[in-house]
């Protein structure tokens, strides 16, 4: 009961602090859902309702936990194998997808995805660039636009940048971006940050690309459980659509 009223009292501290900081969506709220489950559980473990619980009805509520969370800890793991993914040389292009953009600017997650391609050009000055993602209800101008100004600003060349500026979701993303970059058989890099490669690639090998390589920028340390989380439910979302 102790560890669960933790969980709950953590999960619902958590929560407020990704809210009140750097929350870009509505996500947050899971961990206030998460806080009232645990609490619930903690309720029901010092009231002693599982102990009055059919054998049954017990046994099949553990057997949901465990595999939830048997579940939830395979595609960690999945997750985890694309951490620290890196591009081959000779990519013919690199595509980086957008994240939030703020009145005031880039969010951190897009400024580390756009750090990384950026060195990654700079290095390669043959490979061309797609900077991909559309203008959300909440952002002033389109993630493409803002992107592309950003990589200029670090000195890539703007004819070597194309846009794609009607996406809003990864799916669209790597949809949109196919259209632009040409035949998906060439060498195809994807920027985003190291929790968002692997679904990223499954979803661009469903898309038809035939050659992607992740390339993995950092993300912050704090809001990694939130993102690793907003995963974990986004490998779900998108195997239950058909998009992995």
């Amino acid at each position: 009961m102790i560890i669960l009223m933790i969980f709950a009292a953590a999960s619902a501290v958590y929560g407020a602090l990704v809210w009140h900081i750097a929350s870009g969506s509505h996500f947050y709220q899971v961990w206030w859902g998460l806080a009232v489950v645990f609490g619930a559980a903690a309720f029901g473990a010092h009231a002693g309702i599982f102990v009055r619980m059919p054998a049954i009805g017990r046994h099949v509520l553990e057997g949901l936990v465990l595999a939830a969370a048997a579940g939830a800890l395979i595609m960690f793991g999945l997750i985890l194998t694309q951490f620290h993914a890196e591009a081959p040389d000779g990519l013919d292009t690199l595509i980086v997808l957008g994240a939030q953009i703020r009145s005031d600017g880039l969010c951190q997650a897009l400024a580390f995805r756009l750090d990384t391609a950026a060195a990654y050009l700079t290095a390669h000055p043959e490979t061309r660039c797609i900077v991909s993602g559309g203008k959300g209800d909440n952002e002033p101008e389109s993630e493409a636009a803002a992107m592309a100004r950003a990589l200029v600003q670090k000195g890539i060349a703007p004819e070597r940048i194309r846009l794609e500026d009607q996406s809003h979701s990864t799916v669209e993303n790597l949809r949109f971006s196919a259209k632009i970059a040409g035949p998906l058989d060439q060498k195809i890099g994807i920027a985003t940050n190291n929790f968002h490669v692997y679904r990223s690639l499954k979803l661009a090998r469903k898309a038809g690309y035939t050659a992607a390589f992740g390339l993995a920028a950092p993300s912050t340390a704090l809001y990694l459980p939130n993102n690793v989380l907003r995963e974990i439910f986004g490998l779900v979302k998108d195997k239950l659509a058909g998009n992995i």
